[in-house]
């Protein structure tokens, strides 16, 4: 009985009960339970089951620069990093509020990551998140006007509930990044929330961007309301290097 009971549960795709079920048959700890007890054992490891399943199609779908956690962020290090502010932001009430986070500091700062950490997080809380870079992404929505799959590319991320555009403004903008940039914020503007890190202070992207009037309405669109952190400091992957080095020097 215990078998036909099983093989329906794989018909109707319950793998997280059966295999609770199978784990509590081997055990005899199935014995132990009363009914009640069964039912929320076997429940909640499908419930377990489907999250899990959810979380990693998620992450996998992000495609994130970097595997990363909030409760890995490094606050000890002197870069202005608020932990409380993070934090705040880590509860993702900014995305239901759709609002943008703006992330602002020197090469090698921690910005990516913290972005990545911020994604990973929304991804648990199971918003659909995306991470861009900049110039790959501007460089294959070019491309995508002359093989077609621009309007699919732009229609999945308008549909993100997180977009995060890592390392803006590393180089101005041409012409037909600034519409590519007009169209993608537009979208989103008022309906999603939208992460950007940068090395260039937000002060100074008025330039980046270029054309005073596609400028600003892109700027008003982006920075009203956002959230921003201003990291400053030294590049932590040059202080990691020194660290190894001086290990290696003393393990020497």
């Amino acid at each position: 009985m215990n078998e036909h009971t099983m093989e329906k549960m794989k018909t109707m795709k319950l793998h997280g009960m059966v295999r609770a079920f199978q784990t509590s048959l081997l055990s005899d700890t199935a014995q132990g339970y009363t009914a009640d007890e069964l039912l929320s054992m076997l429940v909640d490891s499908e419930w377990d089951e489907r999250y899990n399943r959810k979380l990693n199609r998620n992450v996998k779908n992000a495609r994130f620069r970097y595997k990363a956690a909030v409760e890995q962020i490094n606050f000890e290090t002197p870069r202005e990093l608020n932990k409380n502010f993070i934090l705040r932001l880590a509860d993702c009430a900014f995305i239901d509020k759709k609002e943008n986070v703006l992330i602002t500091g020197s090469t090698g700062i921690g910005k990516s990551y913290i972005a990545s950490a911020l994604g990973h997080q929304a991804c648990s809380l199971g918003y659909k998140v995306l991470y861009e870079h900049t110039a790959k992404l501007f460089a294959r929505l070019k491309m995508g006007k002359a093989d077609g799959t621009y309007l699919k590319e732009i229609t999945k991320m308008e549909k993100q509930d997180l977009l995060i555009i890592d390392d803006f403004g590393i180089q101005p903008l041409d012409q037909q990044s600034r519409t590519i940039l007009m169209e993608i914020i537009e979208d989103r503007h008022g309906k999603h929330s939208t992460i950007f890190t940068s090395q260039v202070p937000v002060a100074l992207w008025h330039e980046v961007i270029g054309e005073q009037t596609i400028a600003d309405a892109i700027l008003d669109r982006i920075i009203h309301d956002a959230h921003r952190l201003e990291l400053k400091g030294e590049s932590m992957r040059k202080k990691k290097a020194i660290l190894t080095e001086e290990n290696t020097e003393n393990v020497n």
